[in-house]
């Protein structure tokens, strides 16, 4: 089964307009999409969810995230539920829902590989009702993030500059935080820096760690880094960019289907995909089955990255 082009919409981060690198690769996509395929931007600060619901409204049932993984989460948000199909145009740094999927991260390829793939169905998660695709986590994760966009408004995005912002937020830390965590009804209580509950079983592979068959059993894979002073968070960066994190050393590991956390901050902060933002605890984490539906390439056109 094909797409067909003229159901095509690939919504656009307004930021990608602005990058010659990602202006040039839309660019290539939407010439190796063709003529029928429609590309719509949305502007910085608008709704995305009401963007990407009018573009359904307006008869487009596959519709394309190009960006990277916080633009495909927020198109993915805005789908859930709905019969209209996700595809993804990797733009971002990272790609892991993209690259998940097999998809090859050249635009042309990425066009190609879209128009001849085919619609699935597929489990995701949220907390507080809010979708992510790949990973959630509260402590000292979010403010890795905000660091890493500092950065980036300074200096322009690269991964170097992504894993430096990673070491100065660790040199920077003060203290674990204290949360009470229900997983599947089992509870308990501890000191962390950080819970990091995982959504991605390529992610897991990436970085060389267990839990992608609970993955593809529709749970959550749930971290809780050990220890609670800067070197034992240095350690654990350094372990897990080498591929040598030991569960029970440097974390700990659960699974579950349904995960209920409360920190002692009444709105903590939460990254998703990427994205950050506070939420009001208790913080409930859900798997939605079958909730999505997404475009996946077919075999021939699948990549190993």
């Amino acid at each position: 089964m094909t797409v067909d082009p003229a159901t095509i919409c690939v919504v656009a981060n307004p930021g990608s307009g602005r990058n010659s690198r990602d202006r040039a690769a839309i660019d290539r996509a939407m010439a190796a999409f063709g003529p029928q395929v429609t590309l719509r931007r949305w502007r910085k600060g608008a709704d995305l969810d009401a963007f990407v619901q009018q573009a359904v409204a307006d008869g487009f049932s596959t519709i394309v995230a190009a960006g990277g993984d916080g633009t495909v989460m927020g198109v993915a948000h805005a789908l859930l539920g709905r019969d209209a199909h996700l595809a993804v145009l990797p733009l971002g740094t990272f790609n892991y829902f993209a690259r998940g999927l097999g998809l090859p991260q050249d635009p042309e390829a990425a066009a190609r590989a879209i128009l001849a793939g085919h619609p699935r169905r597929v489990s995701v998660g949220t907390v507080n009702g809010q979708l992510f695709l790949n990973n959630a986590s509260i402590g000292i994760y979010p403010t890795i993030l905000q660091a890493r966009e500092d950065i980036y408004a300074r200096m322009g995005r690269s991964r170097l500059l992504a894993h430096w912002s990673v070491l100065r937020t660790l040199l920077r830390f003060q203290r674990p935080l204290r949360m009470e965590i229900k997983a599947d009804g089992a509870a308990l209580t501890l000191k962390t820096p950080l819970v990091f509950i995982a959504r991605s079983a390529y992610q897991l592979a990436n970085f060389g760690l267990a839990g992608g068959q609970a993955i593809s059993d529709d749970k959550f894979v749930l971290f809780l880094a050990r220890g609670g002073t800067r070197w034992h968070l240095i350690k654990l960066a350094l372990r897990l960019a080498l591929r040598r994190v030991q569960i029970g050393r440097d974390v700990e590991l659960l699974t579950a289907h349904e995960i209920d956390i409360v920190t002692a901050k009444r709105r903590p902060r939460v990254a998703f995909d990427g994205e950050k933002r506070k939420m009001r605890a208790p913080l409930a984490f859900r798997i939605e089955e079958a909730a999505l539906s997404i475009i996946v390439p077919d075999a021939a056109d699948r990549v190993v990255a």
